[in-house]
């Protein structure tokens, strides 16, 4: 049977990813919730399947791991249907098994006339959209490979960091964050204007509406911190209610920059201009650690979604703030740090309980970062670095009931404590 991509062959671990740095579009994925791992790449994984193999008659795909665990409240399933719309597909949940290079494996059939396979293909979703066989096909766009070595190369040559984000990938990236902005902006707007339960068993009640009208009444600082919740809201209630939004760093944690660059446009009168630059920092640190740990909730936990979406936005809200590249660093790093440890426990497998309101207090805690780095003259002892290689070694450390399989944390709590009958999320 000819195989297509089989990444067993070619790695011995999923952490050859460290050191190849890529384009920064393949970070920012404007695109249809709830999940970027769950329905964004196996839908993509699906579309290329099928164009290898167009004249199968029917195609069987079994998903492992984490992917299998939470897939149905993800709408995995969903998503590879959406994809293939006019063949027999029969998928295959094996959450108690894993393929070698990471826990959101995907293998798919295709069979002929004659009911013999007619080709393979093996691939894993590594987060926020992202394929494994995408990694192989993308060149490397950045030489640096951690924040140190940016950090120098800017000093020597007098850049900021959004000016280095420019100069690696060239003026028309700008235009791509153009792009962004529009899609996270409307994110916002629609999230703050509807009211209603969002899809599932949970019949969560959307917040973003209320939250937003209840600031109006509001003064001072609460005022302010009732605005940032409620677009934090906004957005990741899109996401539940598979809205489009951007992966930024993921759709999880998809809620928390957009509602800081929204809060920080409308409070300062910031340009487009300046927002775009805030994408460019933004985005420069969490390819930082989708490159060189992970940004996968299955992988090591939510502190690579929330956590990283933390780091990205306090990095943009310090550069918009006027800070130098060592405190926006500084801000980056408090973020990330204050989120390690993270767990991935949602409620009945959907992106609602915890995932919402995490969003929204990571944002308020990304502005307290900005606020803290700016105070500071950027010298700390801590890297951004540092916490980058713990963040993966404590993800690696996490128990899988941690780490998007809804069998752990307040994913457990839930159902035993208040729907003992409740669907499976596999």
């Amino acid at each position: 049977m000819p195989s297509v991509f089989n990444c067993s062959c070619l790695f011995a671990s999923f952490r050859y990813l460290v050191g190849t740095m890529k384009t920064l579009r393949e970070l920012y994925r404007i695109g249809v919730g709830p999940s970027s791992s769950h329905t964004m790449a196996p839908r993509a994984a699906a579309l290329r399947f099928v164009r290898q193999f167009p004249a199968a008659i029917r195609y069987r795909i079994a998903l492992y791991g984490s992917l299998a665990a939470t897939g149905k409240g993800h709408l995995t399933d969903v998503a590879i249907h959406e994809a293939i719309t006019e063949k027999s597909v029969e998928i295959i949940w094996k959450p108690e098994e894993e393929l070698p290079l990471h826990t959101n494996g995907m293998l798919f059939e295709a069979f002929g006339a004659d009911g013999a396979c007619i080709g393979t293909m093996e691939d894993y979703s590594i987060g926020g959209g992202a394929l494994l066989s995408d990694d192989q096909e993308a060149s490397n766009t950045y030489p640096e490979k951690n924040l140190a070595e940016v950090l120098g190369f800017c000093d020597r040559a007098g850049l900021s960091f959004w000016e280095y984000v420019q100069l690696r990938e060239g003026e028309v990236i700008m235009d791509y964050f153009s792009e962004v902005w529009i899609a996270m902006r409307e994110s916002v707007e629609r999230g703050i204007s509807c009211d209603g339960v969002l899809p599932g068993e949970l019949k969560l009640p959307r917040k973003a509406h209320s939250l937003y009208r209840k600031s109006q009444l509001l003064t001072s600082s609460l005022q302010e911190d009732a605005l940032l919740s409620s677009y934090a809201y906004a957005v990741s209630e899109e996401n539940a209610a598979g809205g489009v939004i951007v992966t930024a760093p993921t759709c999880g944690g998809g809620g928390v920059l957009p509602a800081t660059l929204y809060f920080l446009k409308e409070k300062l009168g910031a340009s487009d201009f300046d927002v775009r630059r805030a994408i460019a920092t933004a985005g420069l640190f969490g390819n930082m650690v989708k490159t060189n740990a992970s940004i996968s909730g299955a992988y090591v936990g939510c502190q690579g979604e929330v956590g990283v979406g933390c780091a990205m936005a306090a990095a943009a809200a310090a550069q918009i703030l006027g800070a130098t590249i060592r405190q926006i660093e500084y801000a980056a790093e408090m973020g990330l740090e204050h989120h390690l440890g993270l767990t991935c426990d949602p409620v009945l497998g959907l992106v609602q309980i915890p995932c919402i309101e995490r969003n929204a207090h990571a944002a308020l805690r990304a502005i307290d970062c900005a606020h803290f780095g700016i105070l500071s003259d950027g010298i700390h002892t801590i890297s951004f670095d540092n916490v980058v290689d713990v963040l993966l070694e404590t993800g690696e450390s996490l128990s899988t009931d941690f780490k998007e399989t809804s069998s752990g944390g307040l994913a457990r709590i839930y159902r035993k404590r208040y729907c003992g009958d409740c669907p499976k999320t596999d």
